[in-house]
């Protein structure tokens, strides 16, 4: 659906003369001019503004996220178990700067499996479970 600028500055709950200055600096996407008339599209029923460069960084603090708790299964221990005939925990639980160990982990609520052989953690793991509630390590 494409607006005008009246339209879109009451969606963006800005003024028209601020729209029309967003809009001369190209920051409105895919917005274009015919005659006198910008035609502005929307995108999930609002148009898209592009973050400006200029001026001076932002002076506040965005809040702290609760530390999230990062489950992963160590390969290093279980090789080690294997060359050593040993049965050390192979579960790392990572919270803040905290590793605990444990051979069975129960996650209530919501949780999700993350891959990233690209991007691994500082430990070397690739693949993890990522959640911000309480996790229950059974030894």
């Amino acid at each position: 659906m494409i607006v005008g600028t009246t339209e879109a500055a009451q969606i963006l709950k800005i003024s028209t003369a601020r729209l029309r200055v967003l809009l001369s600096a190209g920051r409105v996407k895919d917005a274009y001019k015919t005659g006198k008339m910008w035609l502005i599209p929307l995108f999930n029923g609002k148009p898209i503004i592009k973050r400006g460069t200029r001026g001076p960084a932002p002076r506040w603090r965005n809040p702290r996220l609760p530390a999230q708790t990062i489950i992963h299964v160590n390969s290093h221990r279980i090789r080690q178990n294997q060359k050593q005939q040993q049965q050390l925990p192979v579960i790392t639980v990572k919270k803040g700067q905290t590793n605990t160990y444990g051979d069975t982990i129960e996650i209530p609520g919501g949780c999700r499996v993350v891959y990233r052989p690209d991007n691994p953690l500082s430990c070397g793991a690739r693949v993890w479970i990522e959640t911000l509630n309480k996790v229950k390590i059974i030894c």
